[in-house]
Protein backbone atom coordinates (compact mmCIF):
# COMPACT_ATOMS: atom_id res chain seq x y z
CA UNK A 1 0.00 0.00 0.00
CA UNK A 2 1.34 3.53 -1.19
CA UNK A 3 -0.15 6.89 -0.26
CA UNK A 4 1.76 10.23 -1.72
CA UNK A 5 0.63 13.41 -1.19
CA UNK A 6 -3.13 12.70 0.04
CA UNK A 7 -5.49 15.58 0.94
CA UNK A 8 -9.30 15.75 1.79
CA UNK A 9 -10.88 18.75 2.78
CA UNK A 10 -14.33 19.88 4.09
CA UNK A 11 -14.43 24.03 3.31
CA UNK A 12 -11.97 25.35 4.84
CA UNK A 13 -11.05 22.18 7.36
CA UNK A 14 -8.53 20.57 5.56
CA UNK A 15 -9.14 16.75 7.21
CA UNK A 16 -6.21 15.45 5.47
CA UNK A 17 -3.74 17.54 4.71
CA UNK A 18 -0.67 15.62 2.60
CA UNK A 19 -0.21 12.69 4.17
CA UNK A 20 2.45 10.16 2.91
CA UNK A 21 2.12 6.29 3.73
CA UNK A 22 4.01 2.62 2.54
CA UNK A 23 2.49 -0.30 4.65
CA UNK A 24 4.29 -3.24 3.53
CA UNK A 25 2.65 -6.85 2.88
CA UNK A 26 2.23 -9.52 5.91
CA UNK A 27 2.68 -6.21 8.48
CA UNK A 28 0.75 -5.11 11.58
CA UNK A 29 0.50 -1.46 10.80
CA UNK A 30 -1.29 1.42 13.55
CA UNK A 31 -2.50 4.66 13.03
CA UNK A 32 -2.97 6.58 16.36
CA UNK A 33 -4.00 9.87 16.75
CA UNK A 34 -6.08 12.64 19.02
CA UNK A 35 -10.26 13.11 17.73
CA UNK A 36 -10.58 14.50 14.47
CA UNK A 37 -6.89 14.49 13.39
CA UNK A 38 -7.95 12.38 10.18
CA UNK A 39 -7.40 8.65 10.91
CA UNK A 40 -10.96 7.88 10.10
CA UNK A 41 -11.30 9.91 6.82
CA UNK A 42 -7.65 8.56 5.89
CA UNK A 43 -8.90 5.07 6.10
CA UNK A 44 -12.09 5.73 4.62
CA UNK A 45 -10.48 7.11 1.70
CA UNK A 46 -8.19 3.76 1.63
CA UNK A 47 -11.45 1.37 1.60
CA UNK A 48 -12.66 3.57 -1.19
CA UNK A 49 -15.32 4.69 0.59
CA UNK A 50 -14.35 8.23 0.30
CA UNK A 51 -13.09 10.26 -2.12
CA UNK A 52 -9.84 12.14 -1.68
CA UNK A 53 -9.47 15.64 -3.10
CA UNK A 54 -5.43 14.57 -4.45
CA UNK A 55 -2.67 12.57 -3.83
CA UNK A 56 -1.45 8.96 -5.31
CA UNK A 57 -2.91 5.80 -3.78
CA UNK A 58 -2.53 2.45 -4.33
CA UNK A 59 -3.85 -0.17 -2.38
CA UNK A 60 -2.84 -4.18 -3.46
CA UNK A 61 -2.37 -2.62 -6.83
CA UNK A 62 -5.69 -0.72 -7.47
CA UNK A 63 -6.59 2.95 -7.00
CA UNK A 64 -9.41 2.77 -4.07
CA UNK A 65 -11.23 5.64 -6.24
CA UNK A 66 -11.22 3.89 -9.44
CA UNK A 67 -10.84 0.58 -9.28
CA UNK A 68 -13.11 0.12 -5.72
CA UNK A 69 -14.98 -3.03 -6.83
CA UNK A 70 -12.11 -4.43 -8.42
CA UNK A 71 -10.13 -4.03 -5.07
CA UNK A 72 -13.36 -5.13 -2.74
CA UNK A 73 -12.64 -9.02 -2.46
CA UNK A 74 -9.64 -8.33 -1.73
CA UNK A 75 -10.18 -6.53 1.38
CA UNK A 76 -12.09 -7.28 4.96
CA UNK A 77 -13.33 -4.57 7.23
CA UNK A 78 -14.26 -4.81 11.06
CA UNK A 79 -16.02 -1.77 11.65
CA UNK A 80 -16.33 -0.50 15.65
CA UNK A 81 -20.04 -1.46 15.10
CA UNK A 82 -21.99 -4.12 13.29
CA UNK A 83 -24.67 -5.60 12.58
CA UNK A 84 -25.92 -9.55 11.55
CA UNK A 85 -28.80 -11.81 12.17
CA UNK A 86 -29.01 -12.74 15.83
CA UNK A 87 -30.97 -15.76 15.17
CA UNK A 88 -27.92 -17.52 13.19
CA UNK A 89 -25.78 -19.98 14.23
CA UNK A 90 -22.04 -18.62 13.81
CA UNK A 91 -21.16 -21.07 11.11
CA UNK A 92 -24.53 -20.35 9.52
CA UNK A 93 -23.33 -16.76 9.61
CA UNK A 94 -20.31 -17.47 7.81
CA UNK A 95 -21.79 -19.47 5.26
CA UNK A 96 -24.23 -17.18 4.46
CA UNK A 97 -21.17 -14.24 4.18
CA UNK A 98 -18.95 -16.50 2.40
CA UNK A 99 -20.87 -16.81 -0.14
CA UNK A 100 -20.46 -13.10 -1.72
CA UNK A 101 -17.31 -14.45 -2.44
CA UNK A 102 -15.61 -16.54 -5.63
CA UNK A 103 -13.43 -18.58 -3.12
CA UNK A 104 -14.47 -18.02 0.11
CA UNK A 105 -11.96 -20.03 3.27
CA UNK A 106 -14.01 -22.88 4.87
CA UNK A 107 -16.37 -21.85 8.00
CA UNK A 108 -14.95 -24.32 10.08
CA UNK A 109 -11.61 -23.48 9.20
CA UNK A 110 -12.27 -19.28 9.97
CA UNK A 111 -14.15 -20.12 13.19
CA UNK A 112 -11.14 -22.12 14.50
CA UNK A 113 -8.73 -19.35 13.28
CA UNK A 114 -10.96 -17.16 15.56
CA UNK A 115 -11.58 -19.35 18.64
CA UNK A 116 -15.18 -19.53 18.67
CA UNK A 117 -14.53 -23.30 17.64
CA UNK A 118 -17.07 -24.13 20.93
CA UNK A 119 -19.51 -21.86 19.93
CA UNK A 120 -19.99 -22.92 16.34
CA UNK A 121 -23.78 -24.22 16.13
CA UNK A 122 -24.43 -21.60 19.09
CA UNK A 123 -26.89 -19.01 17.78
CA UNK A 124 -25.00 -15.77 17.48
CA UNK A 125 -28.11 -13.78 20.33
CA UNK A 126 -26.02 -15.95 23.12
CA UNK A 127 -22.21 -14.84 22.08
CA UNK A 128 -20.62 -12.30 24.51
CA UNK A 129 -19.32 -9.19 23.32
CA UNK A 130 -16.10 -10.38 23.01
CA UNK A 131 -17.19 -13.40 21.20
CA UNK A 132 -19.32 -11.05 18.40
CA UNK A 133 -16.30 -9.05 18.21
CA UNK A 134 -14.60 -11.97 17.21
CA UNK A 135 -17.14 -13.03 14.58
CA UNK A 136 -16.83 -9.12 13.27
CA UNK A 137 -13.11 -10.29 12.55
CA UNK A 138 -14.63 -13.73 11.27
CA UNK A 139 -16.84 -12.47 8.61
CA UNK A 140 -13.38 -10.05 7.68
CA UNK A 141 -11.98 -13.49 7.08
CA UNK A 142 -14.05 -15.35 5.50
CA UNK A 143 -14.07 -14.24 1.83
CA UNK A 144 -9.72 -14.85 2.16
CA UNK A 145 -8.54 -11.19 1.82
CA UNK A 146 -5.16 -9.64 1.35
CA UNK A 147 -5.67 -7.06 3.80
CA UNK A 148 -7.53 -6.35 6.66
CA UNK A 149 -8.91 -2.90 8.03
CA UNK A 150 -9.65 -3.29 11.97
CA UNK A 151 -10.90 0.11 13.47
CA UNK A 152 -10.97 0.57 17.05
CA UNK A 153 -11.08 -3.90 17.38
CA UNK A 154 -11.37 -3.68 21.42
CA UNK A 155 -12.64 -1.33 22.32
CA UNK A 156 -15.43 -1.78 25.04
CA UNK A 157 -13.46 -5.02 25.93
CA UNK A 158 -12.35 -6.36 29.21
CA UNK A 159 -8.70 -6.59 29.88
CA UNK A 160 -8.83 -10.61 29.16
CA UNK A 161 -10.43 -10.19 25.87
CA UNK A 162 -8.03 -7.60 24.54
CA UNK A 163 -5.66 -9.99 25.31
CA UNK A 164 -7.22 -12.62 23.49
CA UNK A 165 -8.19 -10.32 20.54
CA UNK A 166 -4.28 -9.43 20.20
CA UNK A 167 -3.11 -12.79 19.76
CA UNK A 168 -6.16 -13.55 17.38
CA UNK A 169 -4.47 -10.52 15.31
CA UNK A 170 -1.10 -12.01 15.44
CA UNK A 171 -2.35 -15.18 14.52
CA UNK A 172 -3.65 -13.30 11.15
CA UNK A 173 -0.62 -11.83 10.54
CA UNK A 174 1.01 -15.10 10.59
CA UNK A 175 -1.10 -16.25 7.76
CA UNK A 176 0.65 -13.15 5.56
CA UNK A 177 -2.41 -10.91 5.87
CA UNK A 178 -1.67 -7.15 5.80
CA UNK A 179 -3.40 -5.60 8.76
CA UNK A 180 -4.03 -1.51 9.10
CA UNK A 181 -5.19 -0.64 12.40
CA UNK A 182 -6.65 2.71 14.12
CA UNK A 183 -6.63 2.17 17.91
CA UNK A 184 -6.72 4.47 20.63
CA UNK A 185 -4.81 2.22 23.41
CA UNK A 186 -1.33 2.71 23.57
CA UNK A 187 -0.34 -1.15 24.77
CA UNK A 188 -2.76 -1.92 21.92
CA UNK A 189 0.20 -0.27 19.53
CA UNK A 190 2.90 -1.63 21.03
CA UNK A 191 1.59 -4.88 21.94
CA UNK A 192 0.65 -5.51 17.95
CA UNK A 193 1.97 -3.17 15.46
CA UNK A 194 5.12 -3.83 13.56
CA UNK A 195 5.13 0.15 12.55
CA UNK A 196 3.22 2.94 14.14
CA UNK A 197 1.61 6.06 12.43
CA UNK A 198 1.01 9.37 14.34
CA UNK A 199 -0.94 11.63 12.66
CA UNK A 200 -2.48 15.29 14.20
CA UNK A 201 -4.49 17.90 12.42
CA UNK A 202 -4.07 15.88 8.82
CA UNK A 203 -0.47 15.45 9.21
CA UNK A 204 1.82 12.57 9.88
CA UNK A 205 3.57 13.64 12.55
CA UNK A 206 6.00 10.36 12.95
CA UNK A 207 6.56 6.66 11.75
CA UNK A 208 8.36 3.82 12.72
CA UNK A 209 8.24 1.25 15.40
CA UNK A 210 6.60 1.03 18.71
CA UNK A 211 10.31 0.94 20.27
CA UNK A 212 11.68 3.49 18.27
CA UNK A 213 9.32 5.33 17.42
CA UNK A 214 10.07 9.31 17.48
CA UNK A 215 13.65 8.47 18.75
CA UNK A 216 11.63 6.81 22.02
CA UNK A 217 14.98 4.11 21.79
CA UNK A 218 17.12 7.27 22.42
CA UNK A 219 15.14 9.33 24.98
CA UNK A 220 16.71 9.69 28.52
CA UNK A 221 15.22 7.48 31.22
CA UNK A 222 14.26 8.54 34.48
CA UNK A 223 15.14 7.32 37.75
CA UNK A 224 13.11 8.34 40.98
CA UNK A 225 13.35 7.39 44.33
CA UNK A 226 11.63 8.98 47.94
CA UNK A 227 14.51 9.84 50.70
CA UNK A 228 14.04 9.09 54.24
CA UNK A 229 13.39 12.33 55.62
CA UNK A 230 16.01 12.08 58.01
CA UNK A 231 18.88 11.47 55.55
CA UNK A 232 20.29 14.93 54.33
CA UNK A 233 20.73 15.00 50.32
CA UNK A 234 23.76 16.18 49.09
CA UNK A 235 23.02 19.41 46.71
CA UNK A 236 22.28 17.69 43.28
CA UNK A 237 19.72 15.01 44.40
CA UNK A 238 18.09 17.82 46.47
CA UNK A 239 17.60 20.07 43.65
CA UNK A 240 15.98 17.26 41.99
CA UNK A 241 12.85 16.99 44.58
CA UNK A 242 10.00 17.00 42.63
CA UNK A 243 6.69 18.02 44.45
CA UNK A 244 5.63 14.39 45.70
CA UNK A 245 9.05 14.42 47.64
CA UNK A 246 10.68 12.20 45.26
CA UNK A 247 14.33 12.53 43.91
CA UNK A 248 13.71 12.55 40.00
CA UNK A 249 16.92 12.37 37.81
CA UNK A 250 17.31 12.65 33.74
CA UNK A 251 19.62 9.99 32.65
CA UNK A 252 21.26 11.06 30.04
CA UNK A 253 23.63 7.95 30.76
CA UNK A 254 22.14 5.15 33.02
CA UNK A 255 24.60 2.78 34.23
CA UNK A 256 26.55 6.37 35.35
CA UNK A 257 23.28 7.72 36.70
CA UNK A 258 22.40 4.57 38.61
CA UNK A 259 26.47 3.98 39.68
CA UNK A 260 26.75 7.42 40.96
CA UNK A 261 23.08 7.10 43.11
CA UNK A 262 23.88 3.51 44.32
CA UNK A 263 27.27 4.42 45.33
CA UNK A 264 26.50 7.58 47.96
CA UNK A 265 22.94 5.36 49.10
CA UNK A 266 25.53 2.63 50.43
CA UNK A 267 27.93 5.10 51.81
CA UNK A 268 25.30 6.48 53.88
CA UNK A 269 22.98 3.72 54.60
CA UNK A 270 19.99 4.19 51.83
CA UNK A 271 18.23 1.34 51.14
CA UNK A 272 16.72 2.66 48.11
CA UNK A 273 13.88 0.03 48.07
CA UNK A 274 11.67 2.13 46.01
CA UNK A 275 13.98 3.07 43.08
CA UNK A 276 12.34 3.30 40.08
CA UNK A 277 14.20 3.49 36.39
CA UNK A 278 11.09 4.74 34.04
CA UNK A 279 12.35 4.83 30.44
CA UNK A 280 9.06 7.03 28.23
CA UNK A 281 6.32 5.24 27.27
CA UNK A 282 4.74 5.05 23.68
CA UNK A 283 1.99 7.41 25.64
CA UNK A 284 4.43 9.79 26.76
CA UNK A 285 5.99 9.92 23.13
CA UNK A 286 2.27 10.00 21.57
CA UNK A 287 1.51 13.05 24.08
CA UNK A 288 4.28 15.20 23.07
CA UNK A 289 3.82 14.41 19.04
CA UNK A 290 0.47 15.65 19.63
CA UNK A 291 0.74 18.23 22.02
CA UNK A 292 -0.59 16.45 24.74
CA UNK A 293 -3.97 15.09 23.19
CA UNK A 294 -5.46 11.79 24.34
CA UNK A 295 -6.12 9.43 21.76
CA UNK A 296 -9.40 8.60 20.39
CA UNK A 297 -11.38 7.95 17.51
CA UNK A 298 -12.44 10.45 15.29
CA UNK A 299 -15.84 11.28 15.69
CA UNK A 300 -18.34 11.26 13.31
CA UNK A 301 -19.87 14.14 12.42
CA UNK A 302 -23.01 12.34 11.18
CA UNK A 303 -23.45 9.53 8.30
CA UNK A 304 -24.30 12.00 6.06
CA UNK A 305 -20.53 13.88 5.98
CA UNK A 306 -18.90 10.68 6.97
CA UNK A 307 -20.35 7.69 4.85
CA UNK A 308 -19.63 5.30 7.44
CA UNK A 309 -23.20 4.00 7.91
CA UNK A 310 -22.34 3.31 3.91
CA UNK A 311 -20.17 0.16 4.92
CA UNK A 312 -23.06 -2.12 5.35
CA UNK A 313 -21.59 -5.83 5.02
CA UNK A 314 -22.98 -7.33 2.20
CA UNK A 315 -21.45 -3.68 0.15
CA UNK A 316 -18.00 -5.69 0.83
CA UNK A 317 -18.76 -8.92 -0.80
CA UNK A 318 -18.51 -8.65 -4.20
CA UNK A 319 -16.60 -10.13 -7.11
CA UNK A 320 -13.45 -9.18 -8.77
CA UNK A 321 -9.70 -10.00 -10.24
CA UNK A 322 -7.59 -11.40 -8.00
CA UNK A 323 -3.72 -11.68 -8.09
CA UNK A 324 -2.22 -7.92 -8.29
CA UNK A 325 1.22 -7.14 -5.65
CA UNK A 326 0.63 -6.23 -2.01
CA UNK A 327 1.51 -2.39 -3.05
Amino acid sequence: MVVRGLRKSYGSLHAVDGVDLEIERGEIFALLGPNGAGKTTTVEILEGYRHRDAGEVTVLGYDPGEERHAMKPLIGIVLQSTGFDHYLTVKETLSMYGDYFPHPRPPDEVIDLVGLGEKRDARVTTLSGGQQRRLDVAIALVGDPELLFLDEPTTGFDPTARREAWHVVKNLAGLGKTILLTTHYMDEAQFLADRVAVIAAGRIVAVGPPSSLAGRDRAHSRVTFRPPPEVALPDDLARALNREGRVELVAENLAATLHQLTDWAVRVGVALDDLEVVRPTLEDIYLELTGGEAAHSDAPLSSATTGRDHRSRPGHRRTGQRGRSAR
